[in-house]
């Protein structure tokens, strides 16, 4: 086994092919294909699957990119130690997040301190962004957990209370409701591991209430736009609302419903440079919502409920 060899194998498995990882290390395709041949033929493995128009990783081959992404880790970690008193910051920065709402603001200092850091972000449910961290998909993660797990650091965010909402024109006034009267209107859901949903259902079921959604959609976005097509009725925390002219909120009554948010890493990569610069800015700025001793609470006007639709 050579360096060049297990090079050659995460570049082709990261990049999703054998050209695309010739163009990234500067080498010819046949090159690449020999160093990942020899790979294969000396240790007697499989480790890509060859269709046609695509490379597909064996089991075997997914194990191995696994640890081949914590080698490279550590080679960049090298890296970065020799060349700490430099003042640019280069690379890349993927965060993952339950919400974008939560890493805008300081993603945009952060962007600014560091233009030359190549910044990816995607949304996640919390089980999403876990999996993405510990598969060393993604550096930072904001997840709706206080707990986490043993192997991340996390920093609390504040908490924000869960809200329902939906299309202005699904209800004639937008007043408080309780759980129950919720249960009786169509409701569109997250997909299962949303914490949303999951602490909406662990109430409904201490109130001995059963939902019933007449929806469930993928991604916070795309429930969104199900809410406000007239669907019926989503479920949020408050700090992520945002603005939409086509909707409306609806504060939960009679419940004790909170949504804490955290940022997470994993413990082994705290010493990274780029989480490190992350970090550095994060704590320096006002994030929407409040801390976690002060629930976020709005003052609503309590109005009579009179929902044009009484659909189970």
């Amino acid at each position: 086994m050579r360096y060049s060899q297990l090079r050659a194998f995460h570049n082709v498995a990261i990049h999703g092919g054998f050209s695309r990882a010739a163009e990234a290390l500067g080498l010819t395709q046949p090159a690449i294909s020999e160093q990942v041949r020899k790979l294969e033929q000396e240790h007697d493995v499989l480790l890509f699957n060859r269709d046609r128009k695509q490379v597909r990783l064996t089991p075997a081959g997914e194990d191995l990119l696994f640890r081949t992404k914590q080698l490279f880790e550590v080679e960049q970690r090298i890296a970065e130690f020799l060349s700490e008193g430099r003042a640019s910051l280069e690379g890349r920065l993927r965060i993952i997040a339950d919400s974008a709402h939560h890493v805008t603001r300081p993603l945009e200092a952060f962007r600014s301190r560091y233009p030359e850091v190549f910044v990816t972000l995607r949304t996640g449910n919390t089980e999403q962004v876990l999996t993405a961290l510990r598969n060393y998909d993604a550096e930072i993660g904001v997840v709706g957990s206080l707990d986490p797990g043993p192997d991340m650091a996390s920093h609390d965010l504040g908490m924000s209370s869960i809200i329902a909402f939906a299309a202005r024109s699904f209800l004639d006034n937008p007043g408080p409701r309780s759980v129950a009267e919720l249960a009786r209107l169509p409701l569109v859901f997250r997909e299962q591991g949303s914490r949303t949903r999951q602490k909406l259902e662990q109430e409904a079921g201490r109130q001995g209430i059963t939902l019933h959604p007449v929806a469930e959609v993928e991604g916070r976005e795309a429930m969104r736009e199900v809410v406000a097509s007239g669907a019926g009725i989503g479920f949020v925390s408050k700090a992520e609302f945002g603005n939409d002219d086509r909707l409306i909120r609806i504060e939960i009554k009679d419940a004790n419903l909170s949504m804490s948010e955290t940022l997470v890493y994993l413990q082994q990569r705290r010493d990274l440079r780029i989480i490190r610069a992350f970090l550095e800015v994060f704590p320096k700025l006002a994030i929407r919502g409040t801390p976690r001793h002060q629930v976020l609470q709005t003052s609503a006007r309590p109005n009579p409920a009179s929902p044009k639709h009484s659909r189970r």
